[in-house]
């Protein structure tokens, strides 16, 4: 289940579409999830657990764990999890730390 801003109910081929522009898509699924039932391509895992210090990190610390740029407050960041509930919490994290 994927969540983003006013979208919370992104389907698939929208975030498909979406990743053709340059959003950040974080799977906030925990690495146990990530290994049974797979990730989704050019999305980086960060835990829900993890999320409020990743997202405070340094960049160049971000880069180091997550082999990725992090995101600036004002970049376009999707969420996903299984069934939805975490993506939400974490859109709810994102915004609480300054996130639009």
């Amino acid at each position: 289940r994927l969540c983003a801003g006013e979208a919370p109910g992104l389907s698939y081929r929208e975030l498909k579409a979406l990743k053709k522009t340059n959003v950040l898509h974080i799977d906030v699924r925990e690495r146990w999830e990530i290994d049974r039932y797979g990730g989704i391509p050019a999305s980086i895992n960060i835990p829900l657990g993890e999320l409020v210090e990743a997202l405070q990190m340094d960049p160049v610390e971000f880069k180091a764990q997550y082999k990725q740029k992090m995101p600036s407050k004002s970049d376009p960041v999707v969420f996903s999890c299984l069934a939805g509930t975490r993506s939400k919490q974490a859109l709810g994290v994102a915004t609480s730390l300054g996130f639009s």
